[in-house]
């Protein structure tokens, strides 16, 4: 594994970071962490260079496996991903603010 991990709660404590929602359009409509991007995971790479000049980029999709997907590419081009453990359930479940 060549990326870090983090719990809902650290993110939710770690205002200003860069989030990338993993998963599809619509279900990033069906609600999503305040200020994520949606980069769906079949488009992480080539869209990557949105992600340049970020300290870190914070992954996110429905339960941790899509994001740990998304991670390894990112990390493999050089980006220091950090997966975002249960994913939007485990947001959900710890009650933390969700974007419609």
């Amino acid at each position: 594994m060549s990326w870090e991990e983090i719990s809902v709660q650290d993110l939710a404590a770690a205002p200003g970071v860069v989030v990338v929602d993993v998963r599809e359009p619509d279900e990033y409509a069906g609600g999503h962490v305040p200020a994520a991007m949606n980069i769906p995971l079949r488009d992480v790479r080539e869209r990557s260079g949105e992600l340049a000049g970020a300290d870190a980029v914070y992954v996110i999709c429905q339960s941790g496996r899509r994001s740990a997907f998304a991670c390894d590419a990112l990390a493999s081009l050089g980006i220091r991903a950090v997966n975002v453990t249960g994913g939007t359930t485990a947001w959900i479940t710890a009650n933390l603010p969700v974007q419609p």
